[in-house]
């Protein structure tokens, strides 16, 4: 009995041995399953941030590559802008350069044998050709230039609106562009048209808009051209894009007009401290001749008439460069 007894506990202690042994290797089988499933999963996580990281990466250098050629362009094209030919394209004027200047020579020999036939000086006679002749053709192509610009920039930022408008809509951008086009008032609409039209021809698009800059450089249209070209090259949500440009645009207006109202009160006070000096001279000649006739007719008087007007240009040079500001 005790025998039988001994060897049943010994046939138990065996099953429950075996028992055990079979249980632990399917926990430790499960448990290893459990892990190499968490440890694909750490891994496919892990490409994945990877392959994000990697991705923006890559769009990244694509942008920079991108601004890279844009500024490399537009250093050389600045160059370019500084020529008589294309300031007067900017102007949009359809004079050739060669009859621009034969009218600066016709001005500066007129305005120097004139008063020279009539007995003034030879300095004051030169002083008059250089001002007539180099000064007065260029300061009237600059201001119609500068009016011109003024025009293009009030409008802009609507354009960009109607460009916003019609891509969240669905429309293309070229019958955005074409829109802008027809319904724009000119100068606006008339750099538009040659846009659309260069495109039609086969043109690409940034290409126009270079051109497009060559006639109107402004930060406004190298802007858009910058904006068009990242979004080509890197992709994007171009309406957004947009919608940040006009709402720049706005700000930038908005500090123009601010910057204006600011500096009004410079500019008539820098107008006249330079007009007072002449308006004296002129007064004080009507009134007395003969009180003037040693700073006319003297060399000594010559001379200082000479170097005051040379300090006067200078001083009126440097009050026009601390009223402007550069944004």
């Amino acid at each position: 009995m005790e025998q039988q007894t001994l060897l049943g506990l010994c046939a138990a202690g065996l099953i429950v041995c075996v028992g055990m042994l079979f249980m632990g290797d399917k926990t430790s089988s499960e448990t290893k399953r459990v892990r190499e499933f968490a440890g694909k999963r750490t891994l496919g996580s892990n490409i994945k941030e990877k392959l994000k990281v990697e991705d923006t990466g890559s769009r990244r250098k694509q942008i920079e590559e991108t601004l890279g050629k844009i500024e490399e362009r537009q250093k050389s094209k600045k160059k370019k802008a500084k020529t008589i030919e294309s300031r007067m394209m900017q102007a949009d004027w359809s004079m050739k350069p060669q009859t621009f200047m034969m009218i600066s020579v016709g001005l500066a020999i007129v305005f120097g044998a004139l008063p020279f036939v009539l007995g003034l000086p030879p300095l004051a006679c030169a002083g008059l050709a250089f001002v007539m002749g180099f000064g007065l053709p260029r300061f009237i192509l600059n201001t119609a230039i500068s009016r011109r610009q003024a025009k293009f920039t009030a409008h802009f930022a609507d354009a960009m609106d109607i460009i916003v408008r019609g891509v969240r809509t669905g429309l293309p951008l070229g019958d955005c562009l074409k829109i802008i086009a027809h319904e724009s008032p000119d100068p606006l609409g008339a750099e538009f048209r040659r846009v659309v039209e260069g495109e039609s021809l086969g043109i690409p698009i940034e290409v126009c808009l270079e051109q497009m800059y060559e006639r109107m450089p402004i930060s406004e249209v190298n802007f858009f051209a910058t904006v068009l070209n990242i979004q080509k090259t890197t992709g994007g949500n171009l309406g957004e894009a947009l919608a940040n440009l006009s709402s720049v645009l706005r700000g930038r207006k908005i500090l123009r007009e601010k910057i204006k109202a600011l500096s009004a009160e410079a500019k008539v006070s820098a107008i006249i401290i330079g007009s007072l000096p002449i308006v004296v001279m002129v007064l004080v000649t009507i009134a007395s001749p003969d009180y003037m006739n040693d700073l006319y007719k003297t060399s000594t008087g010559q001379r200082n008439m000479m170097i005051g007007a040379v300090m006067m240009v200078f001083g009126s040079l440097m009050m026009r460069k601390m009223m402007n500001f550069k944004f």
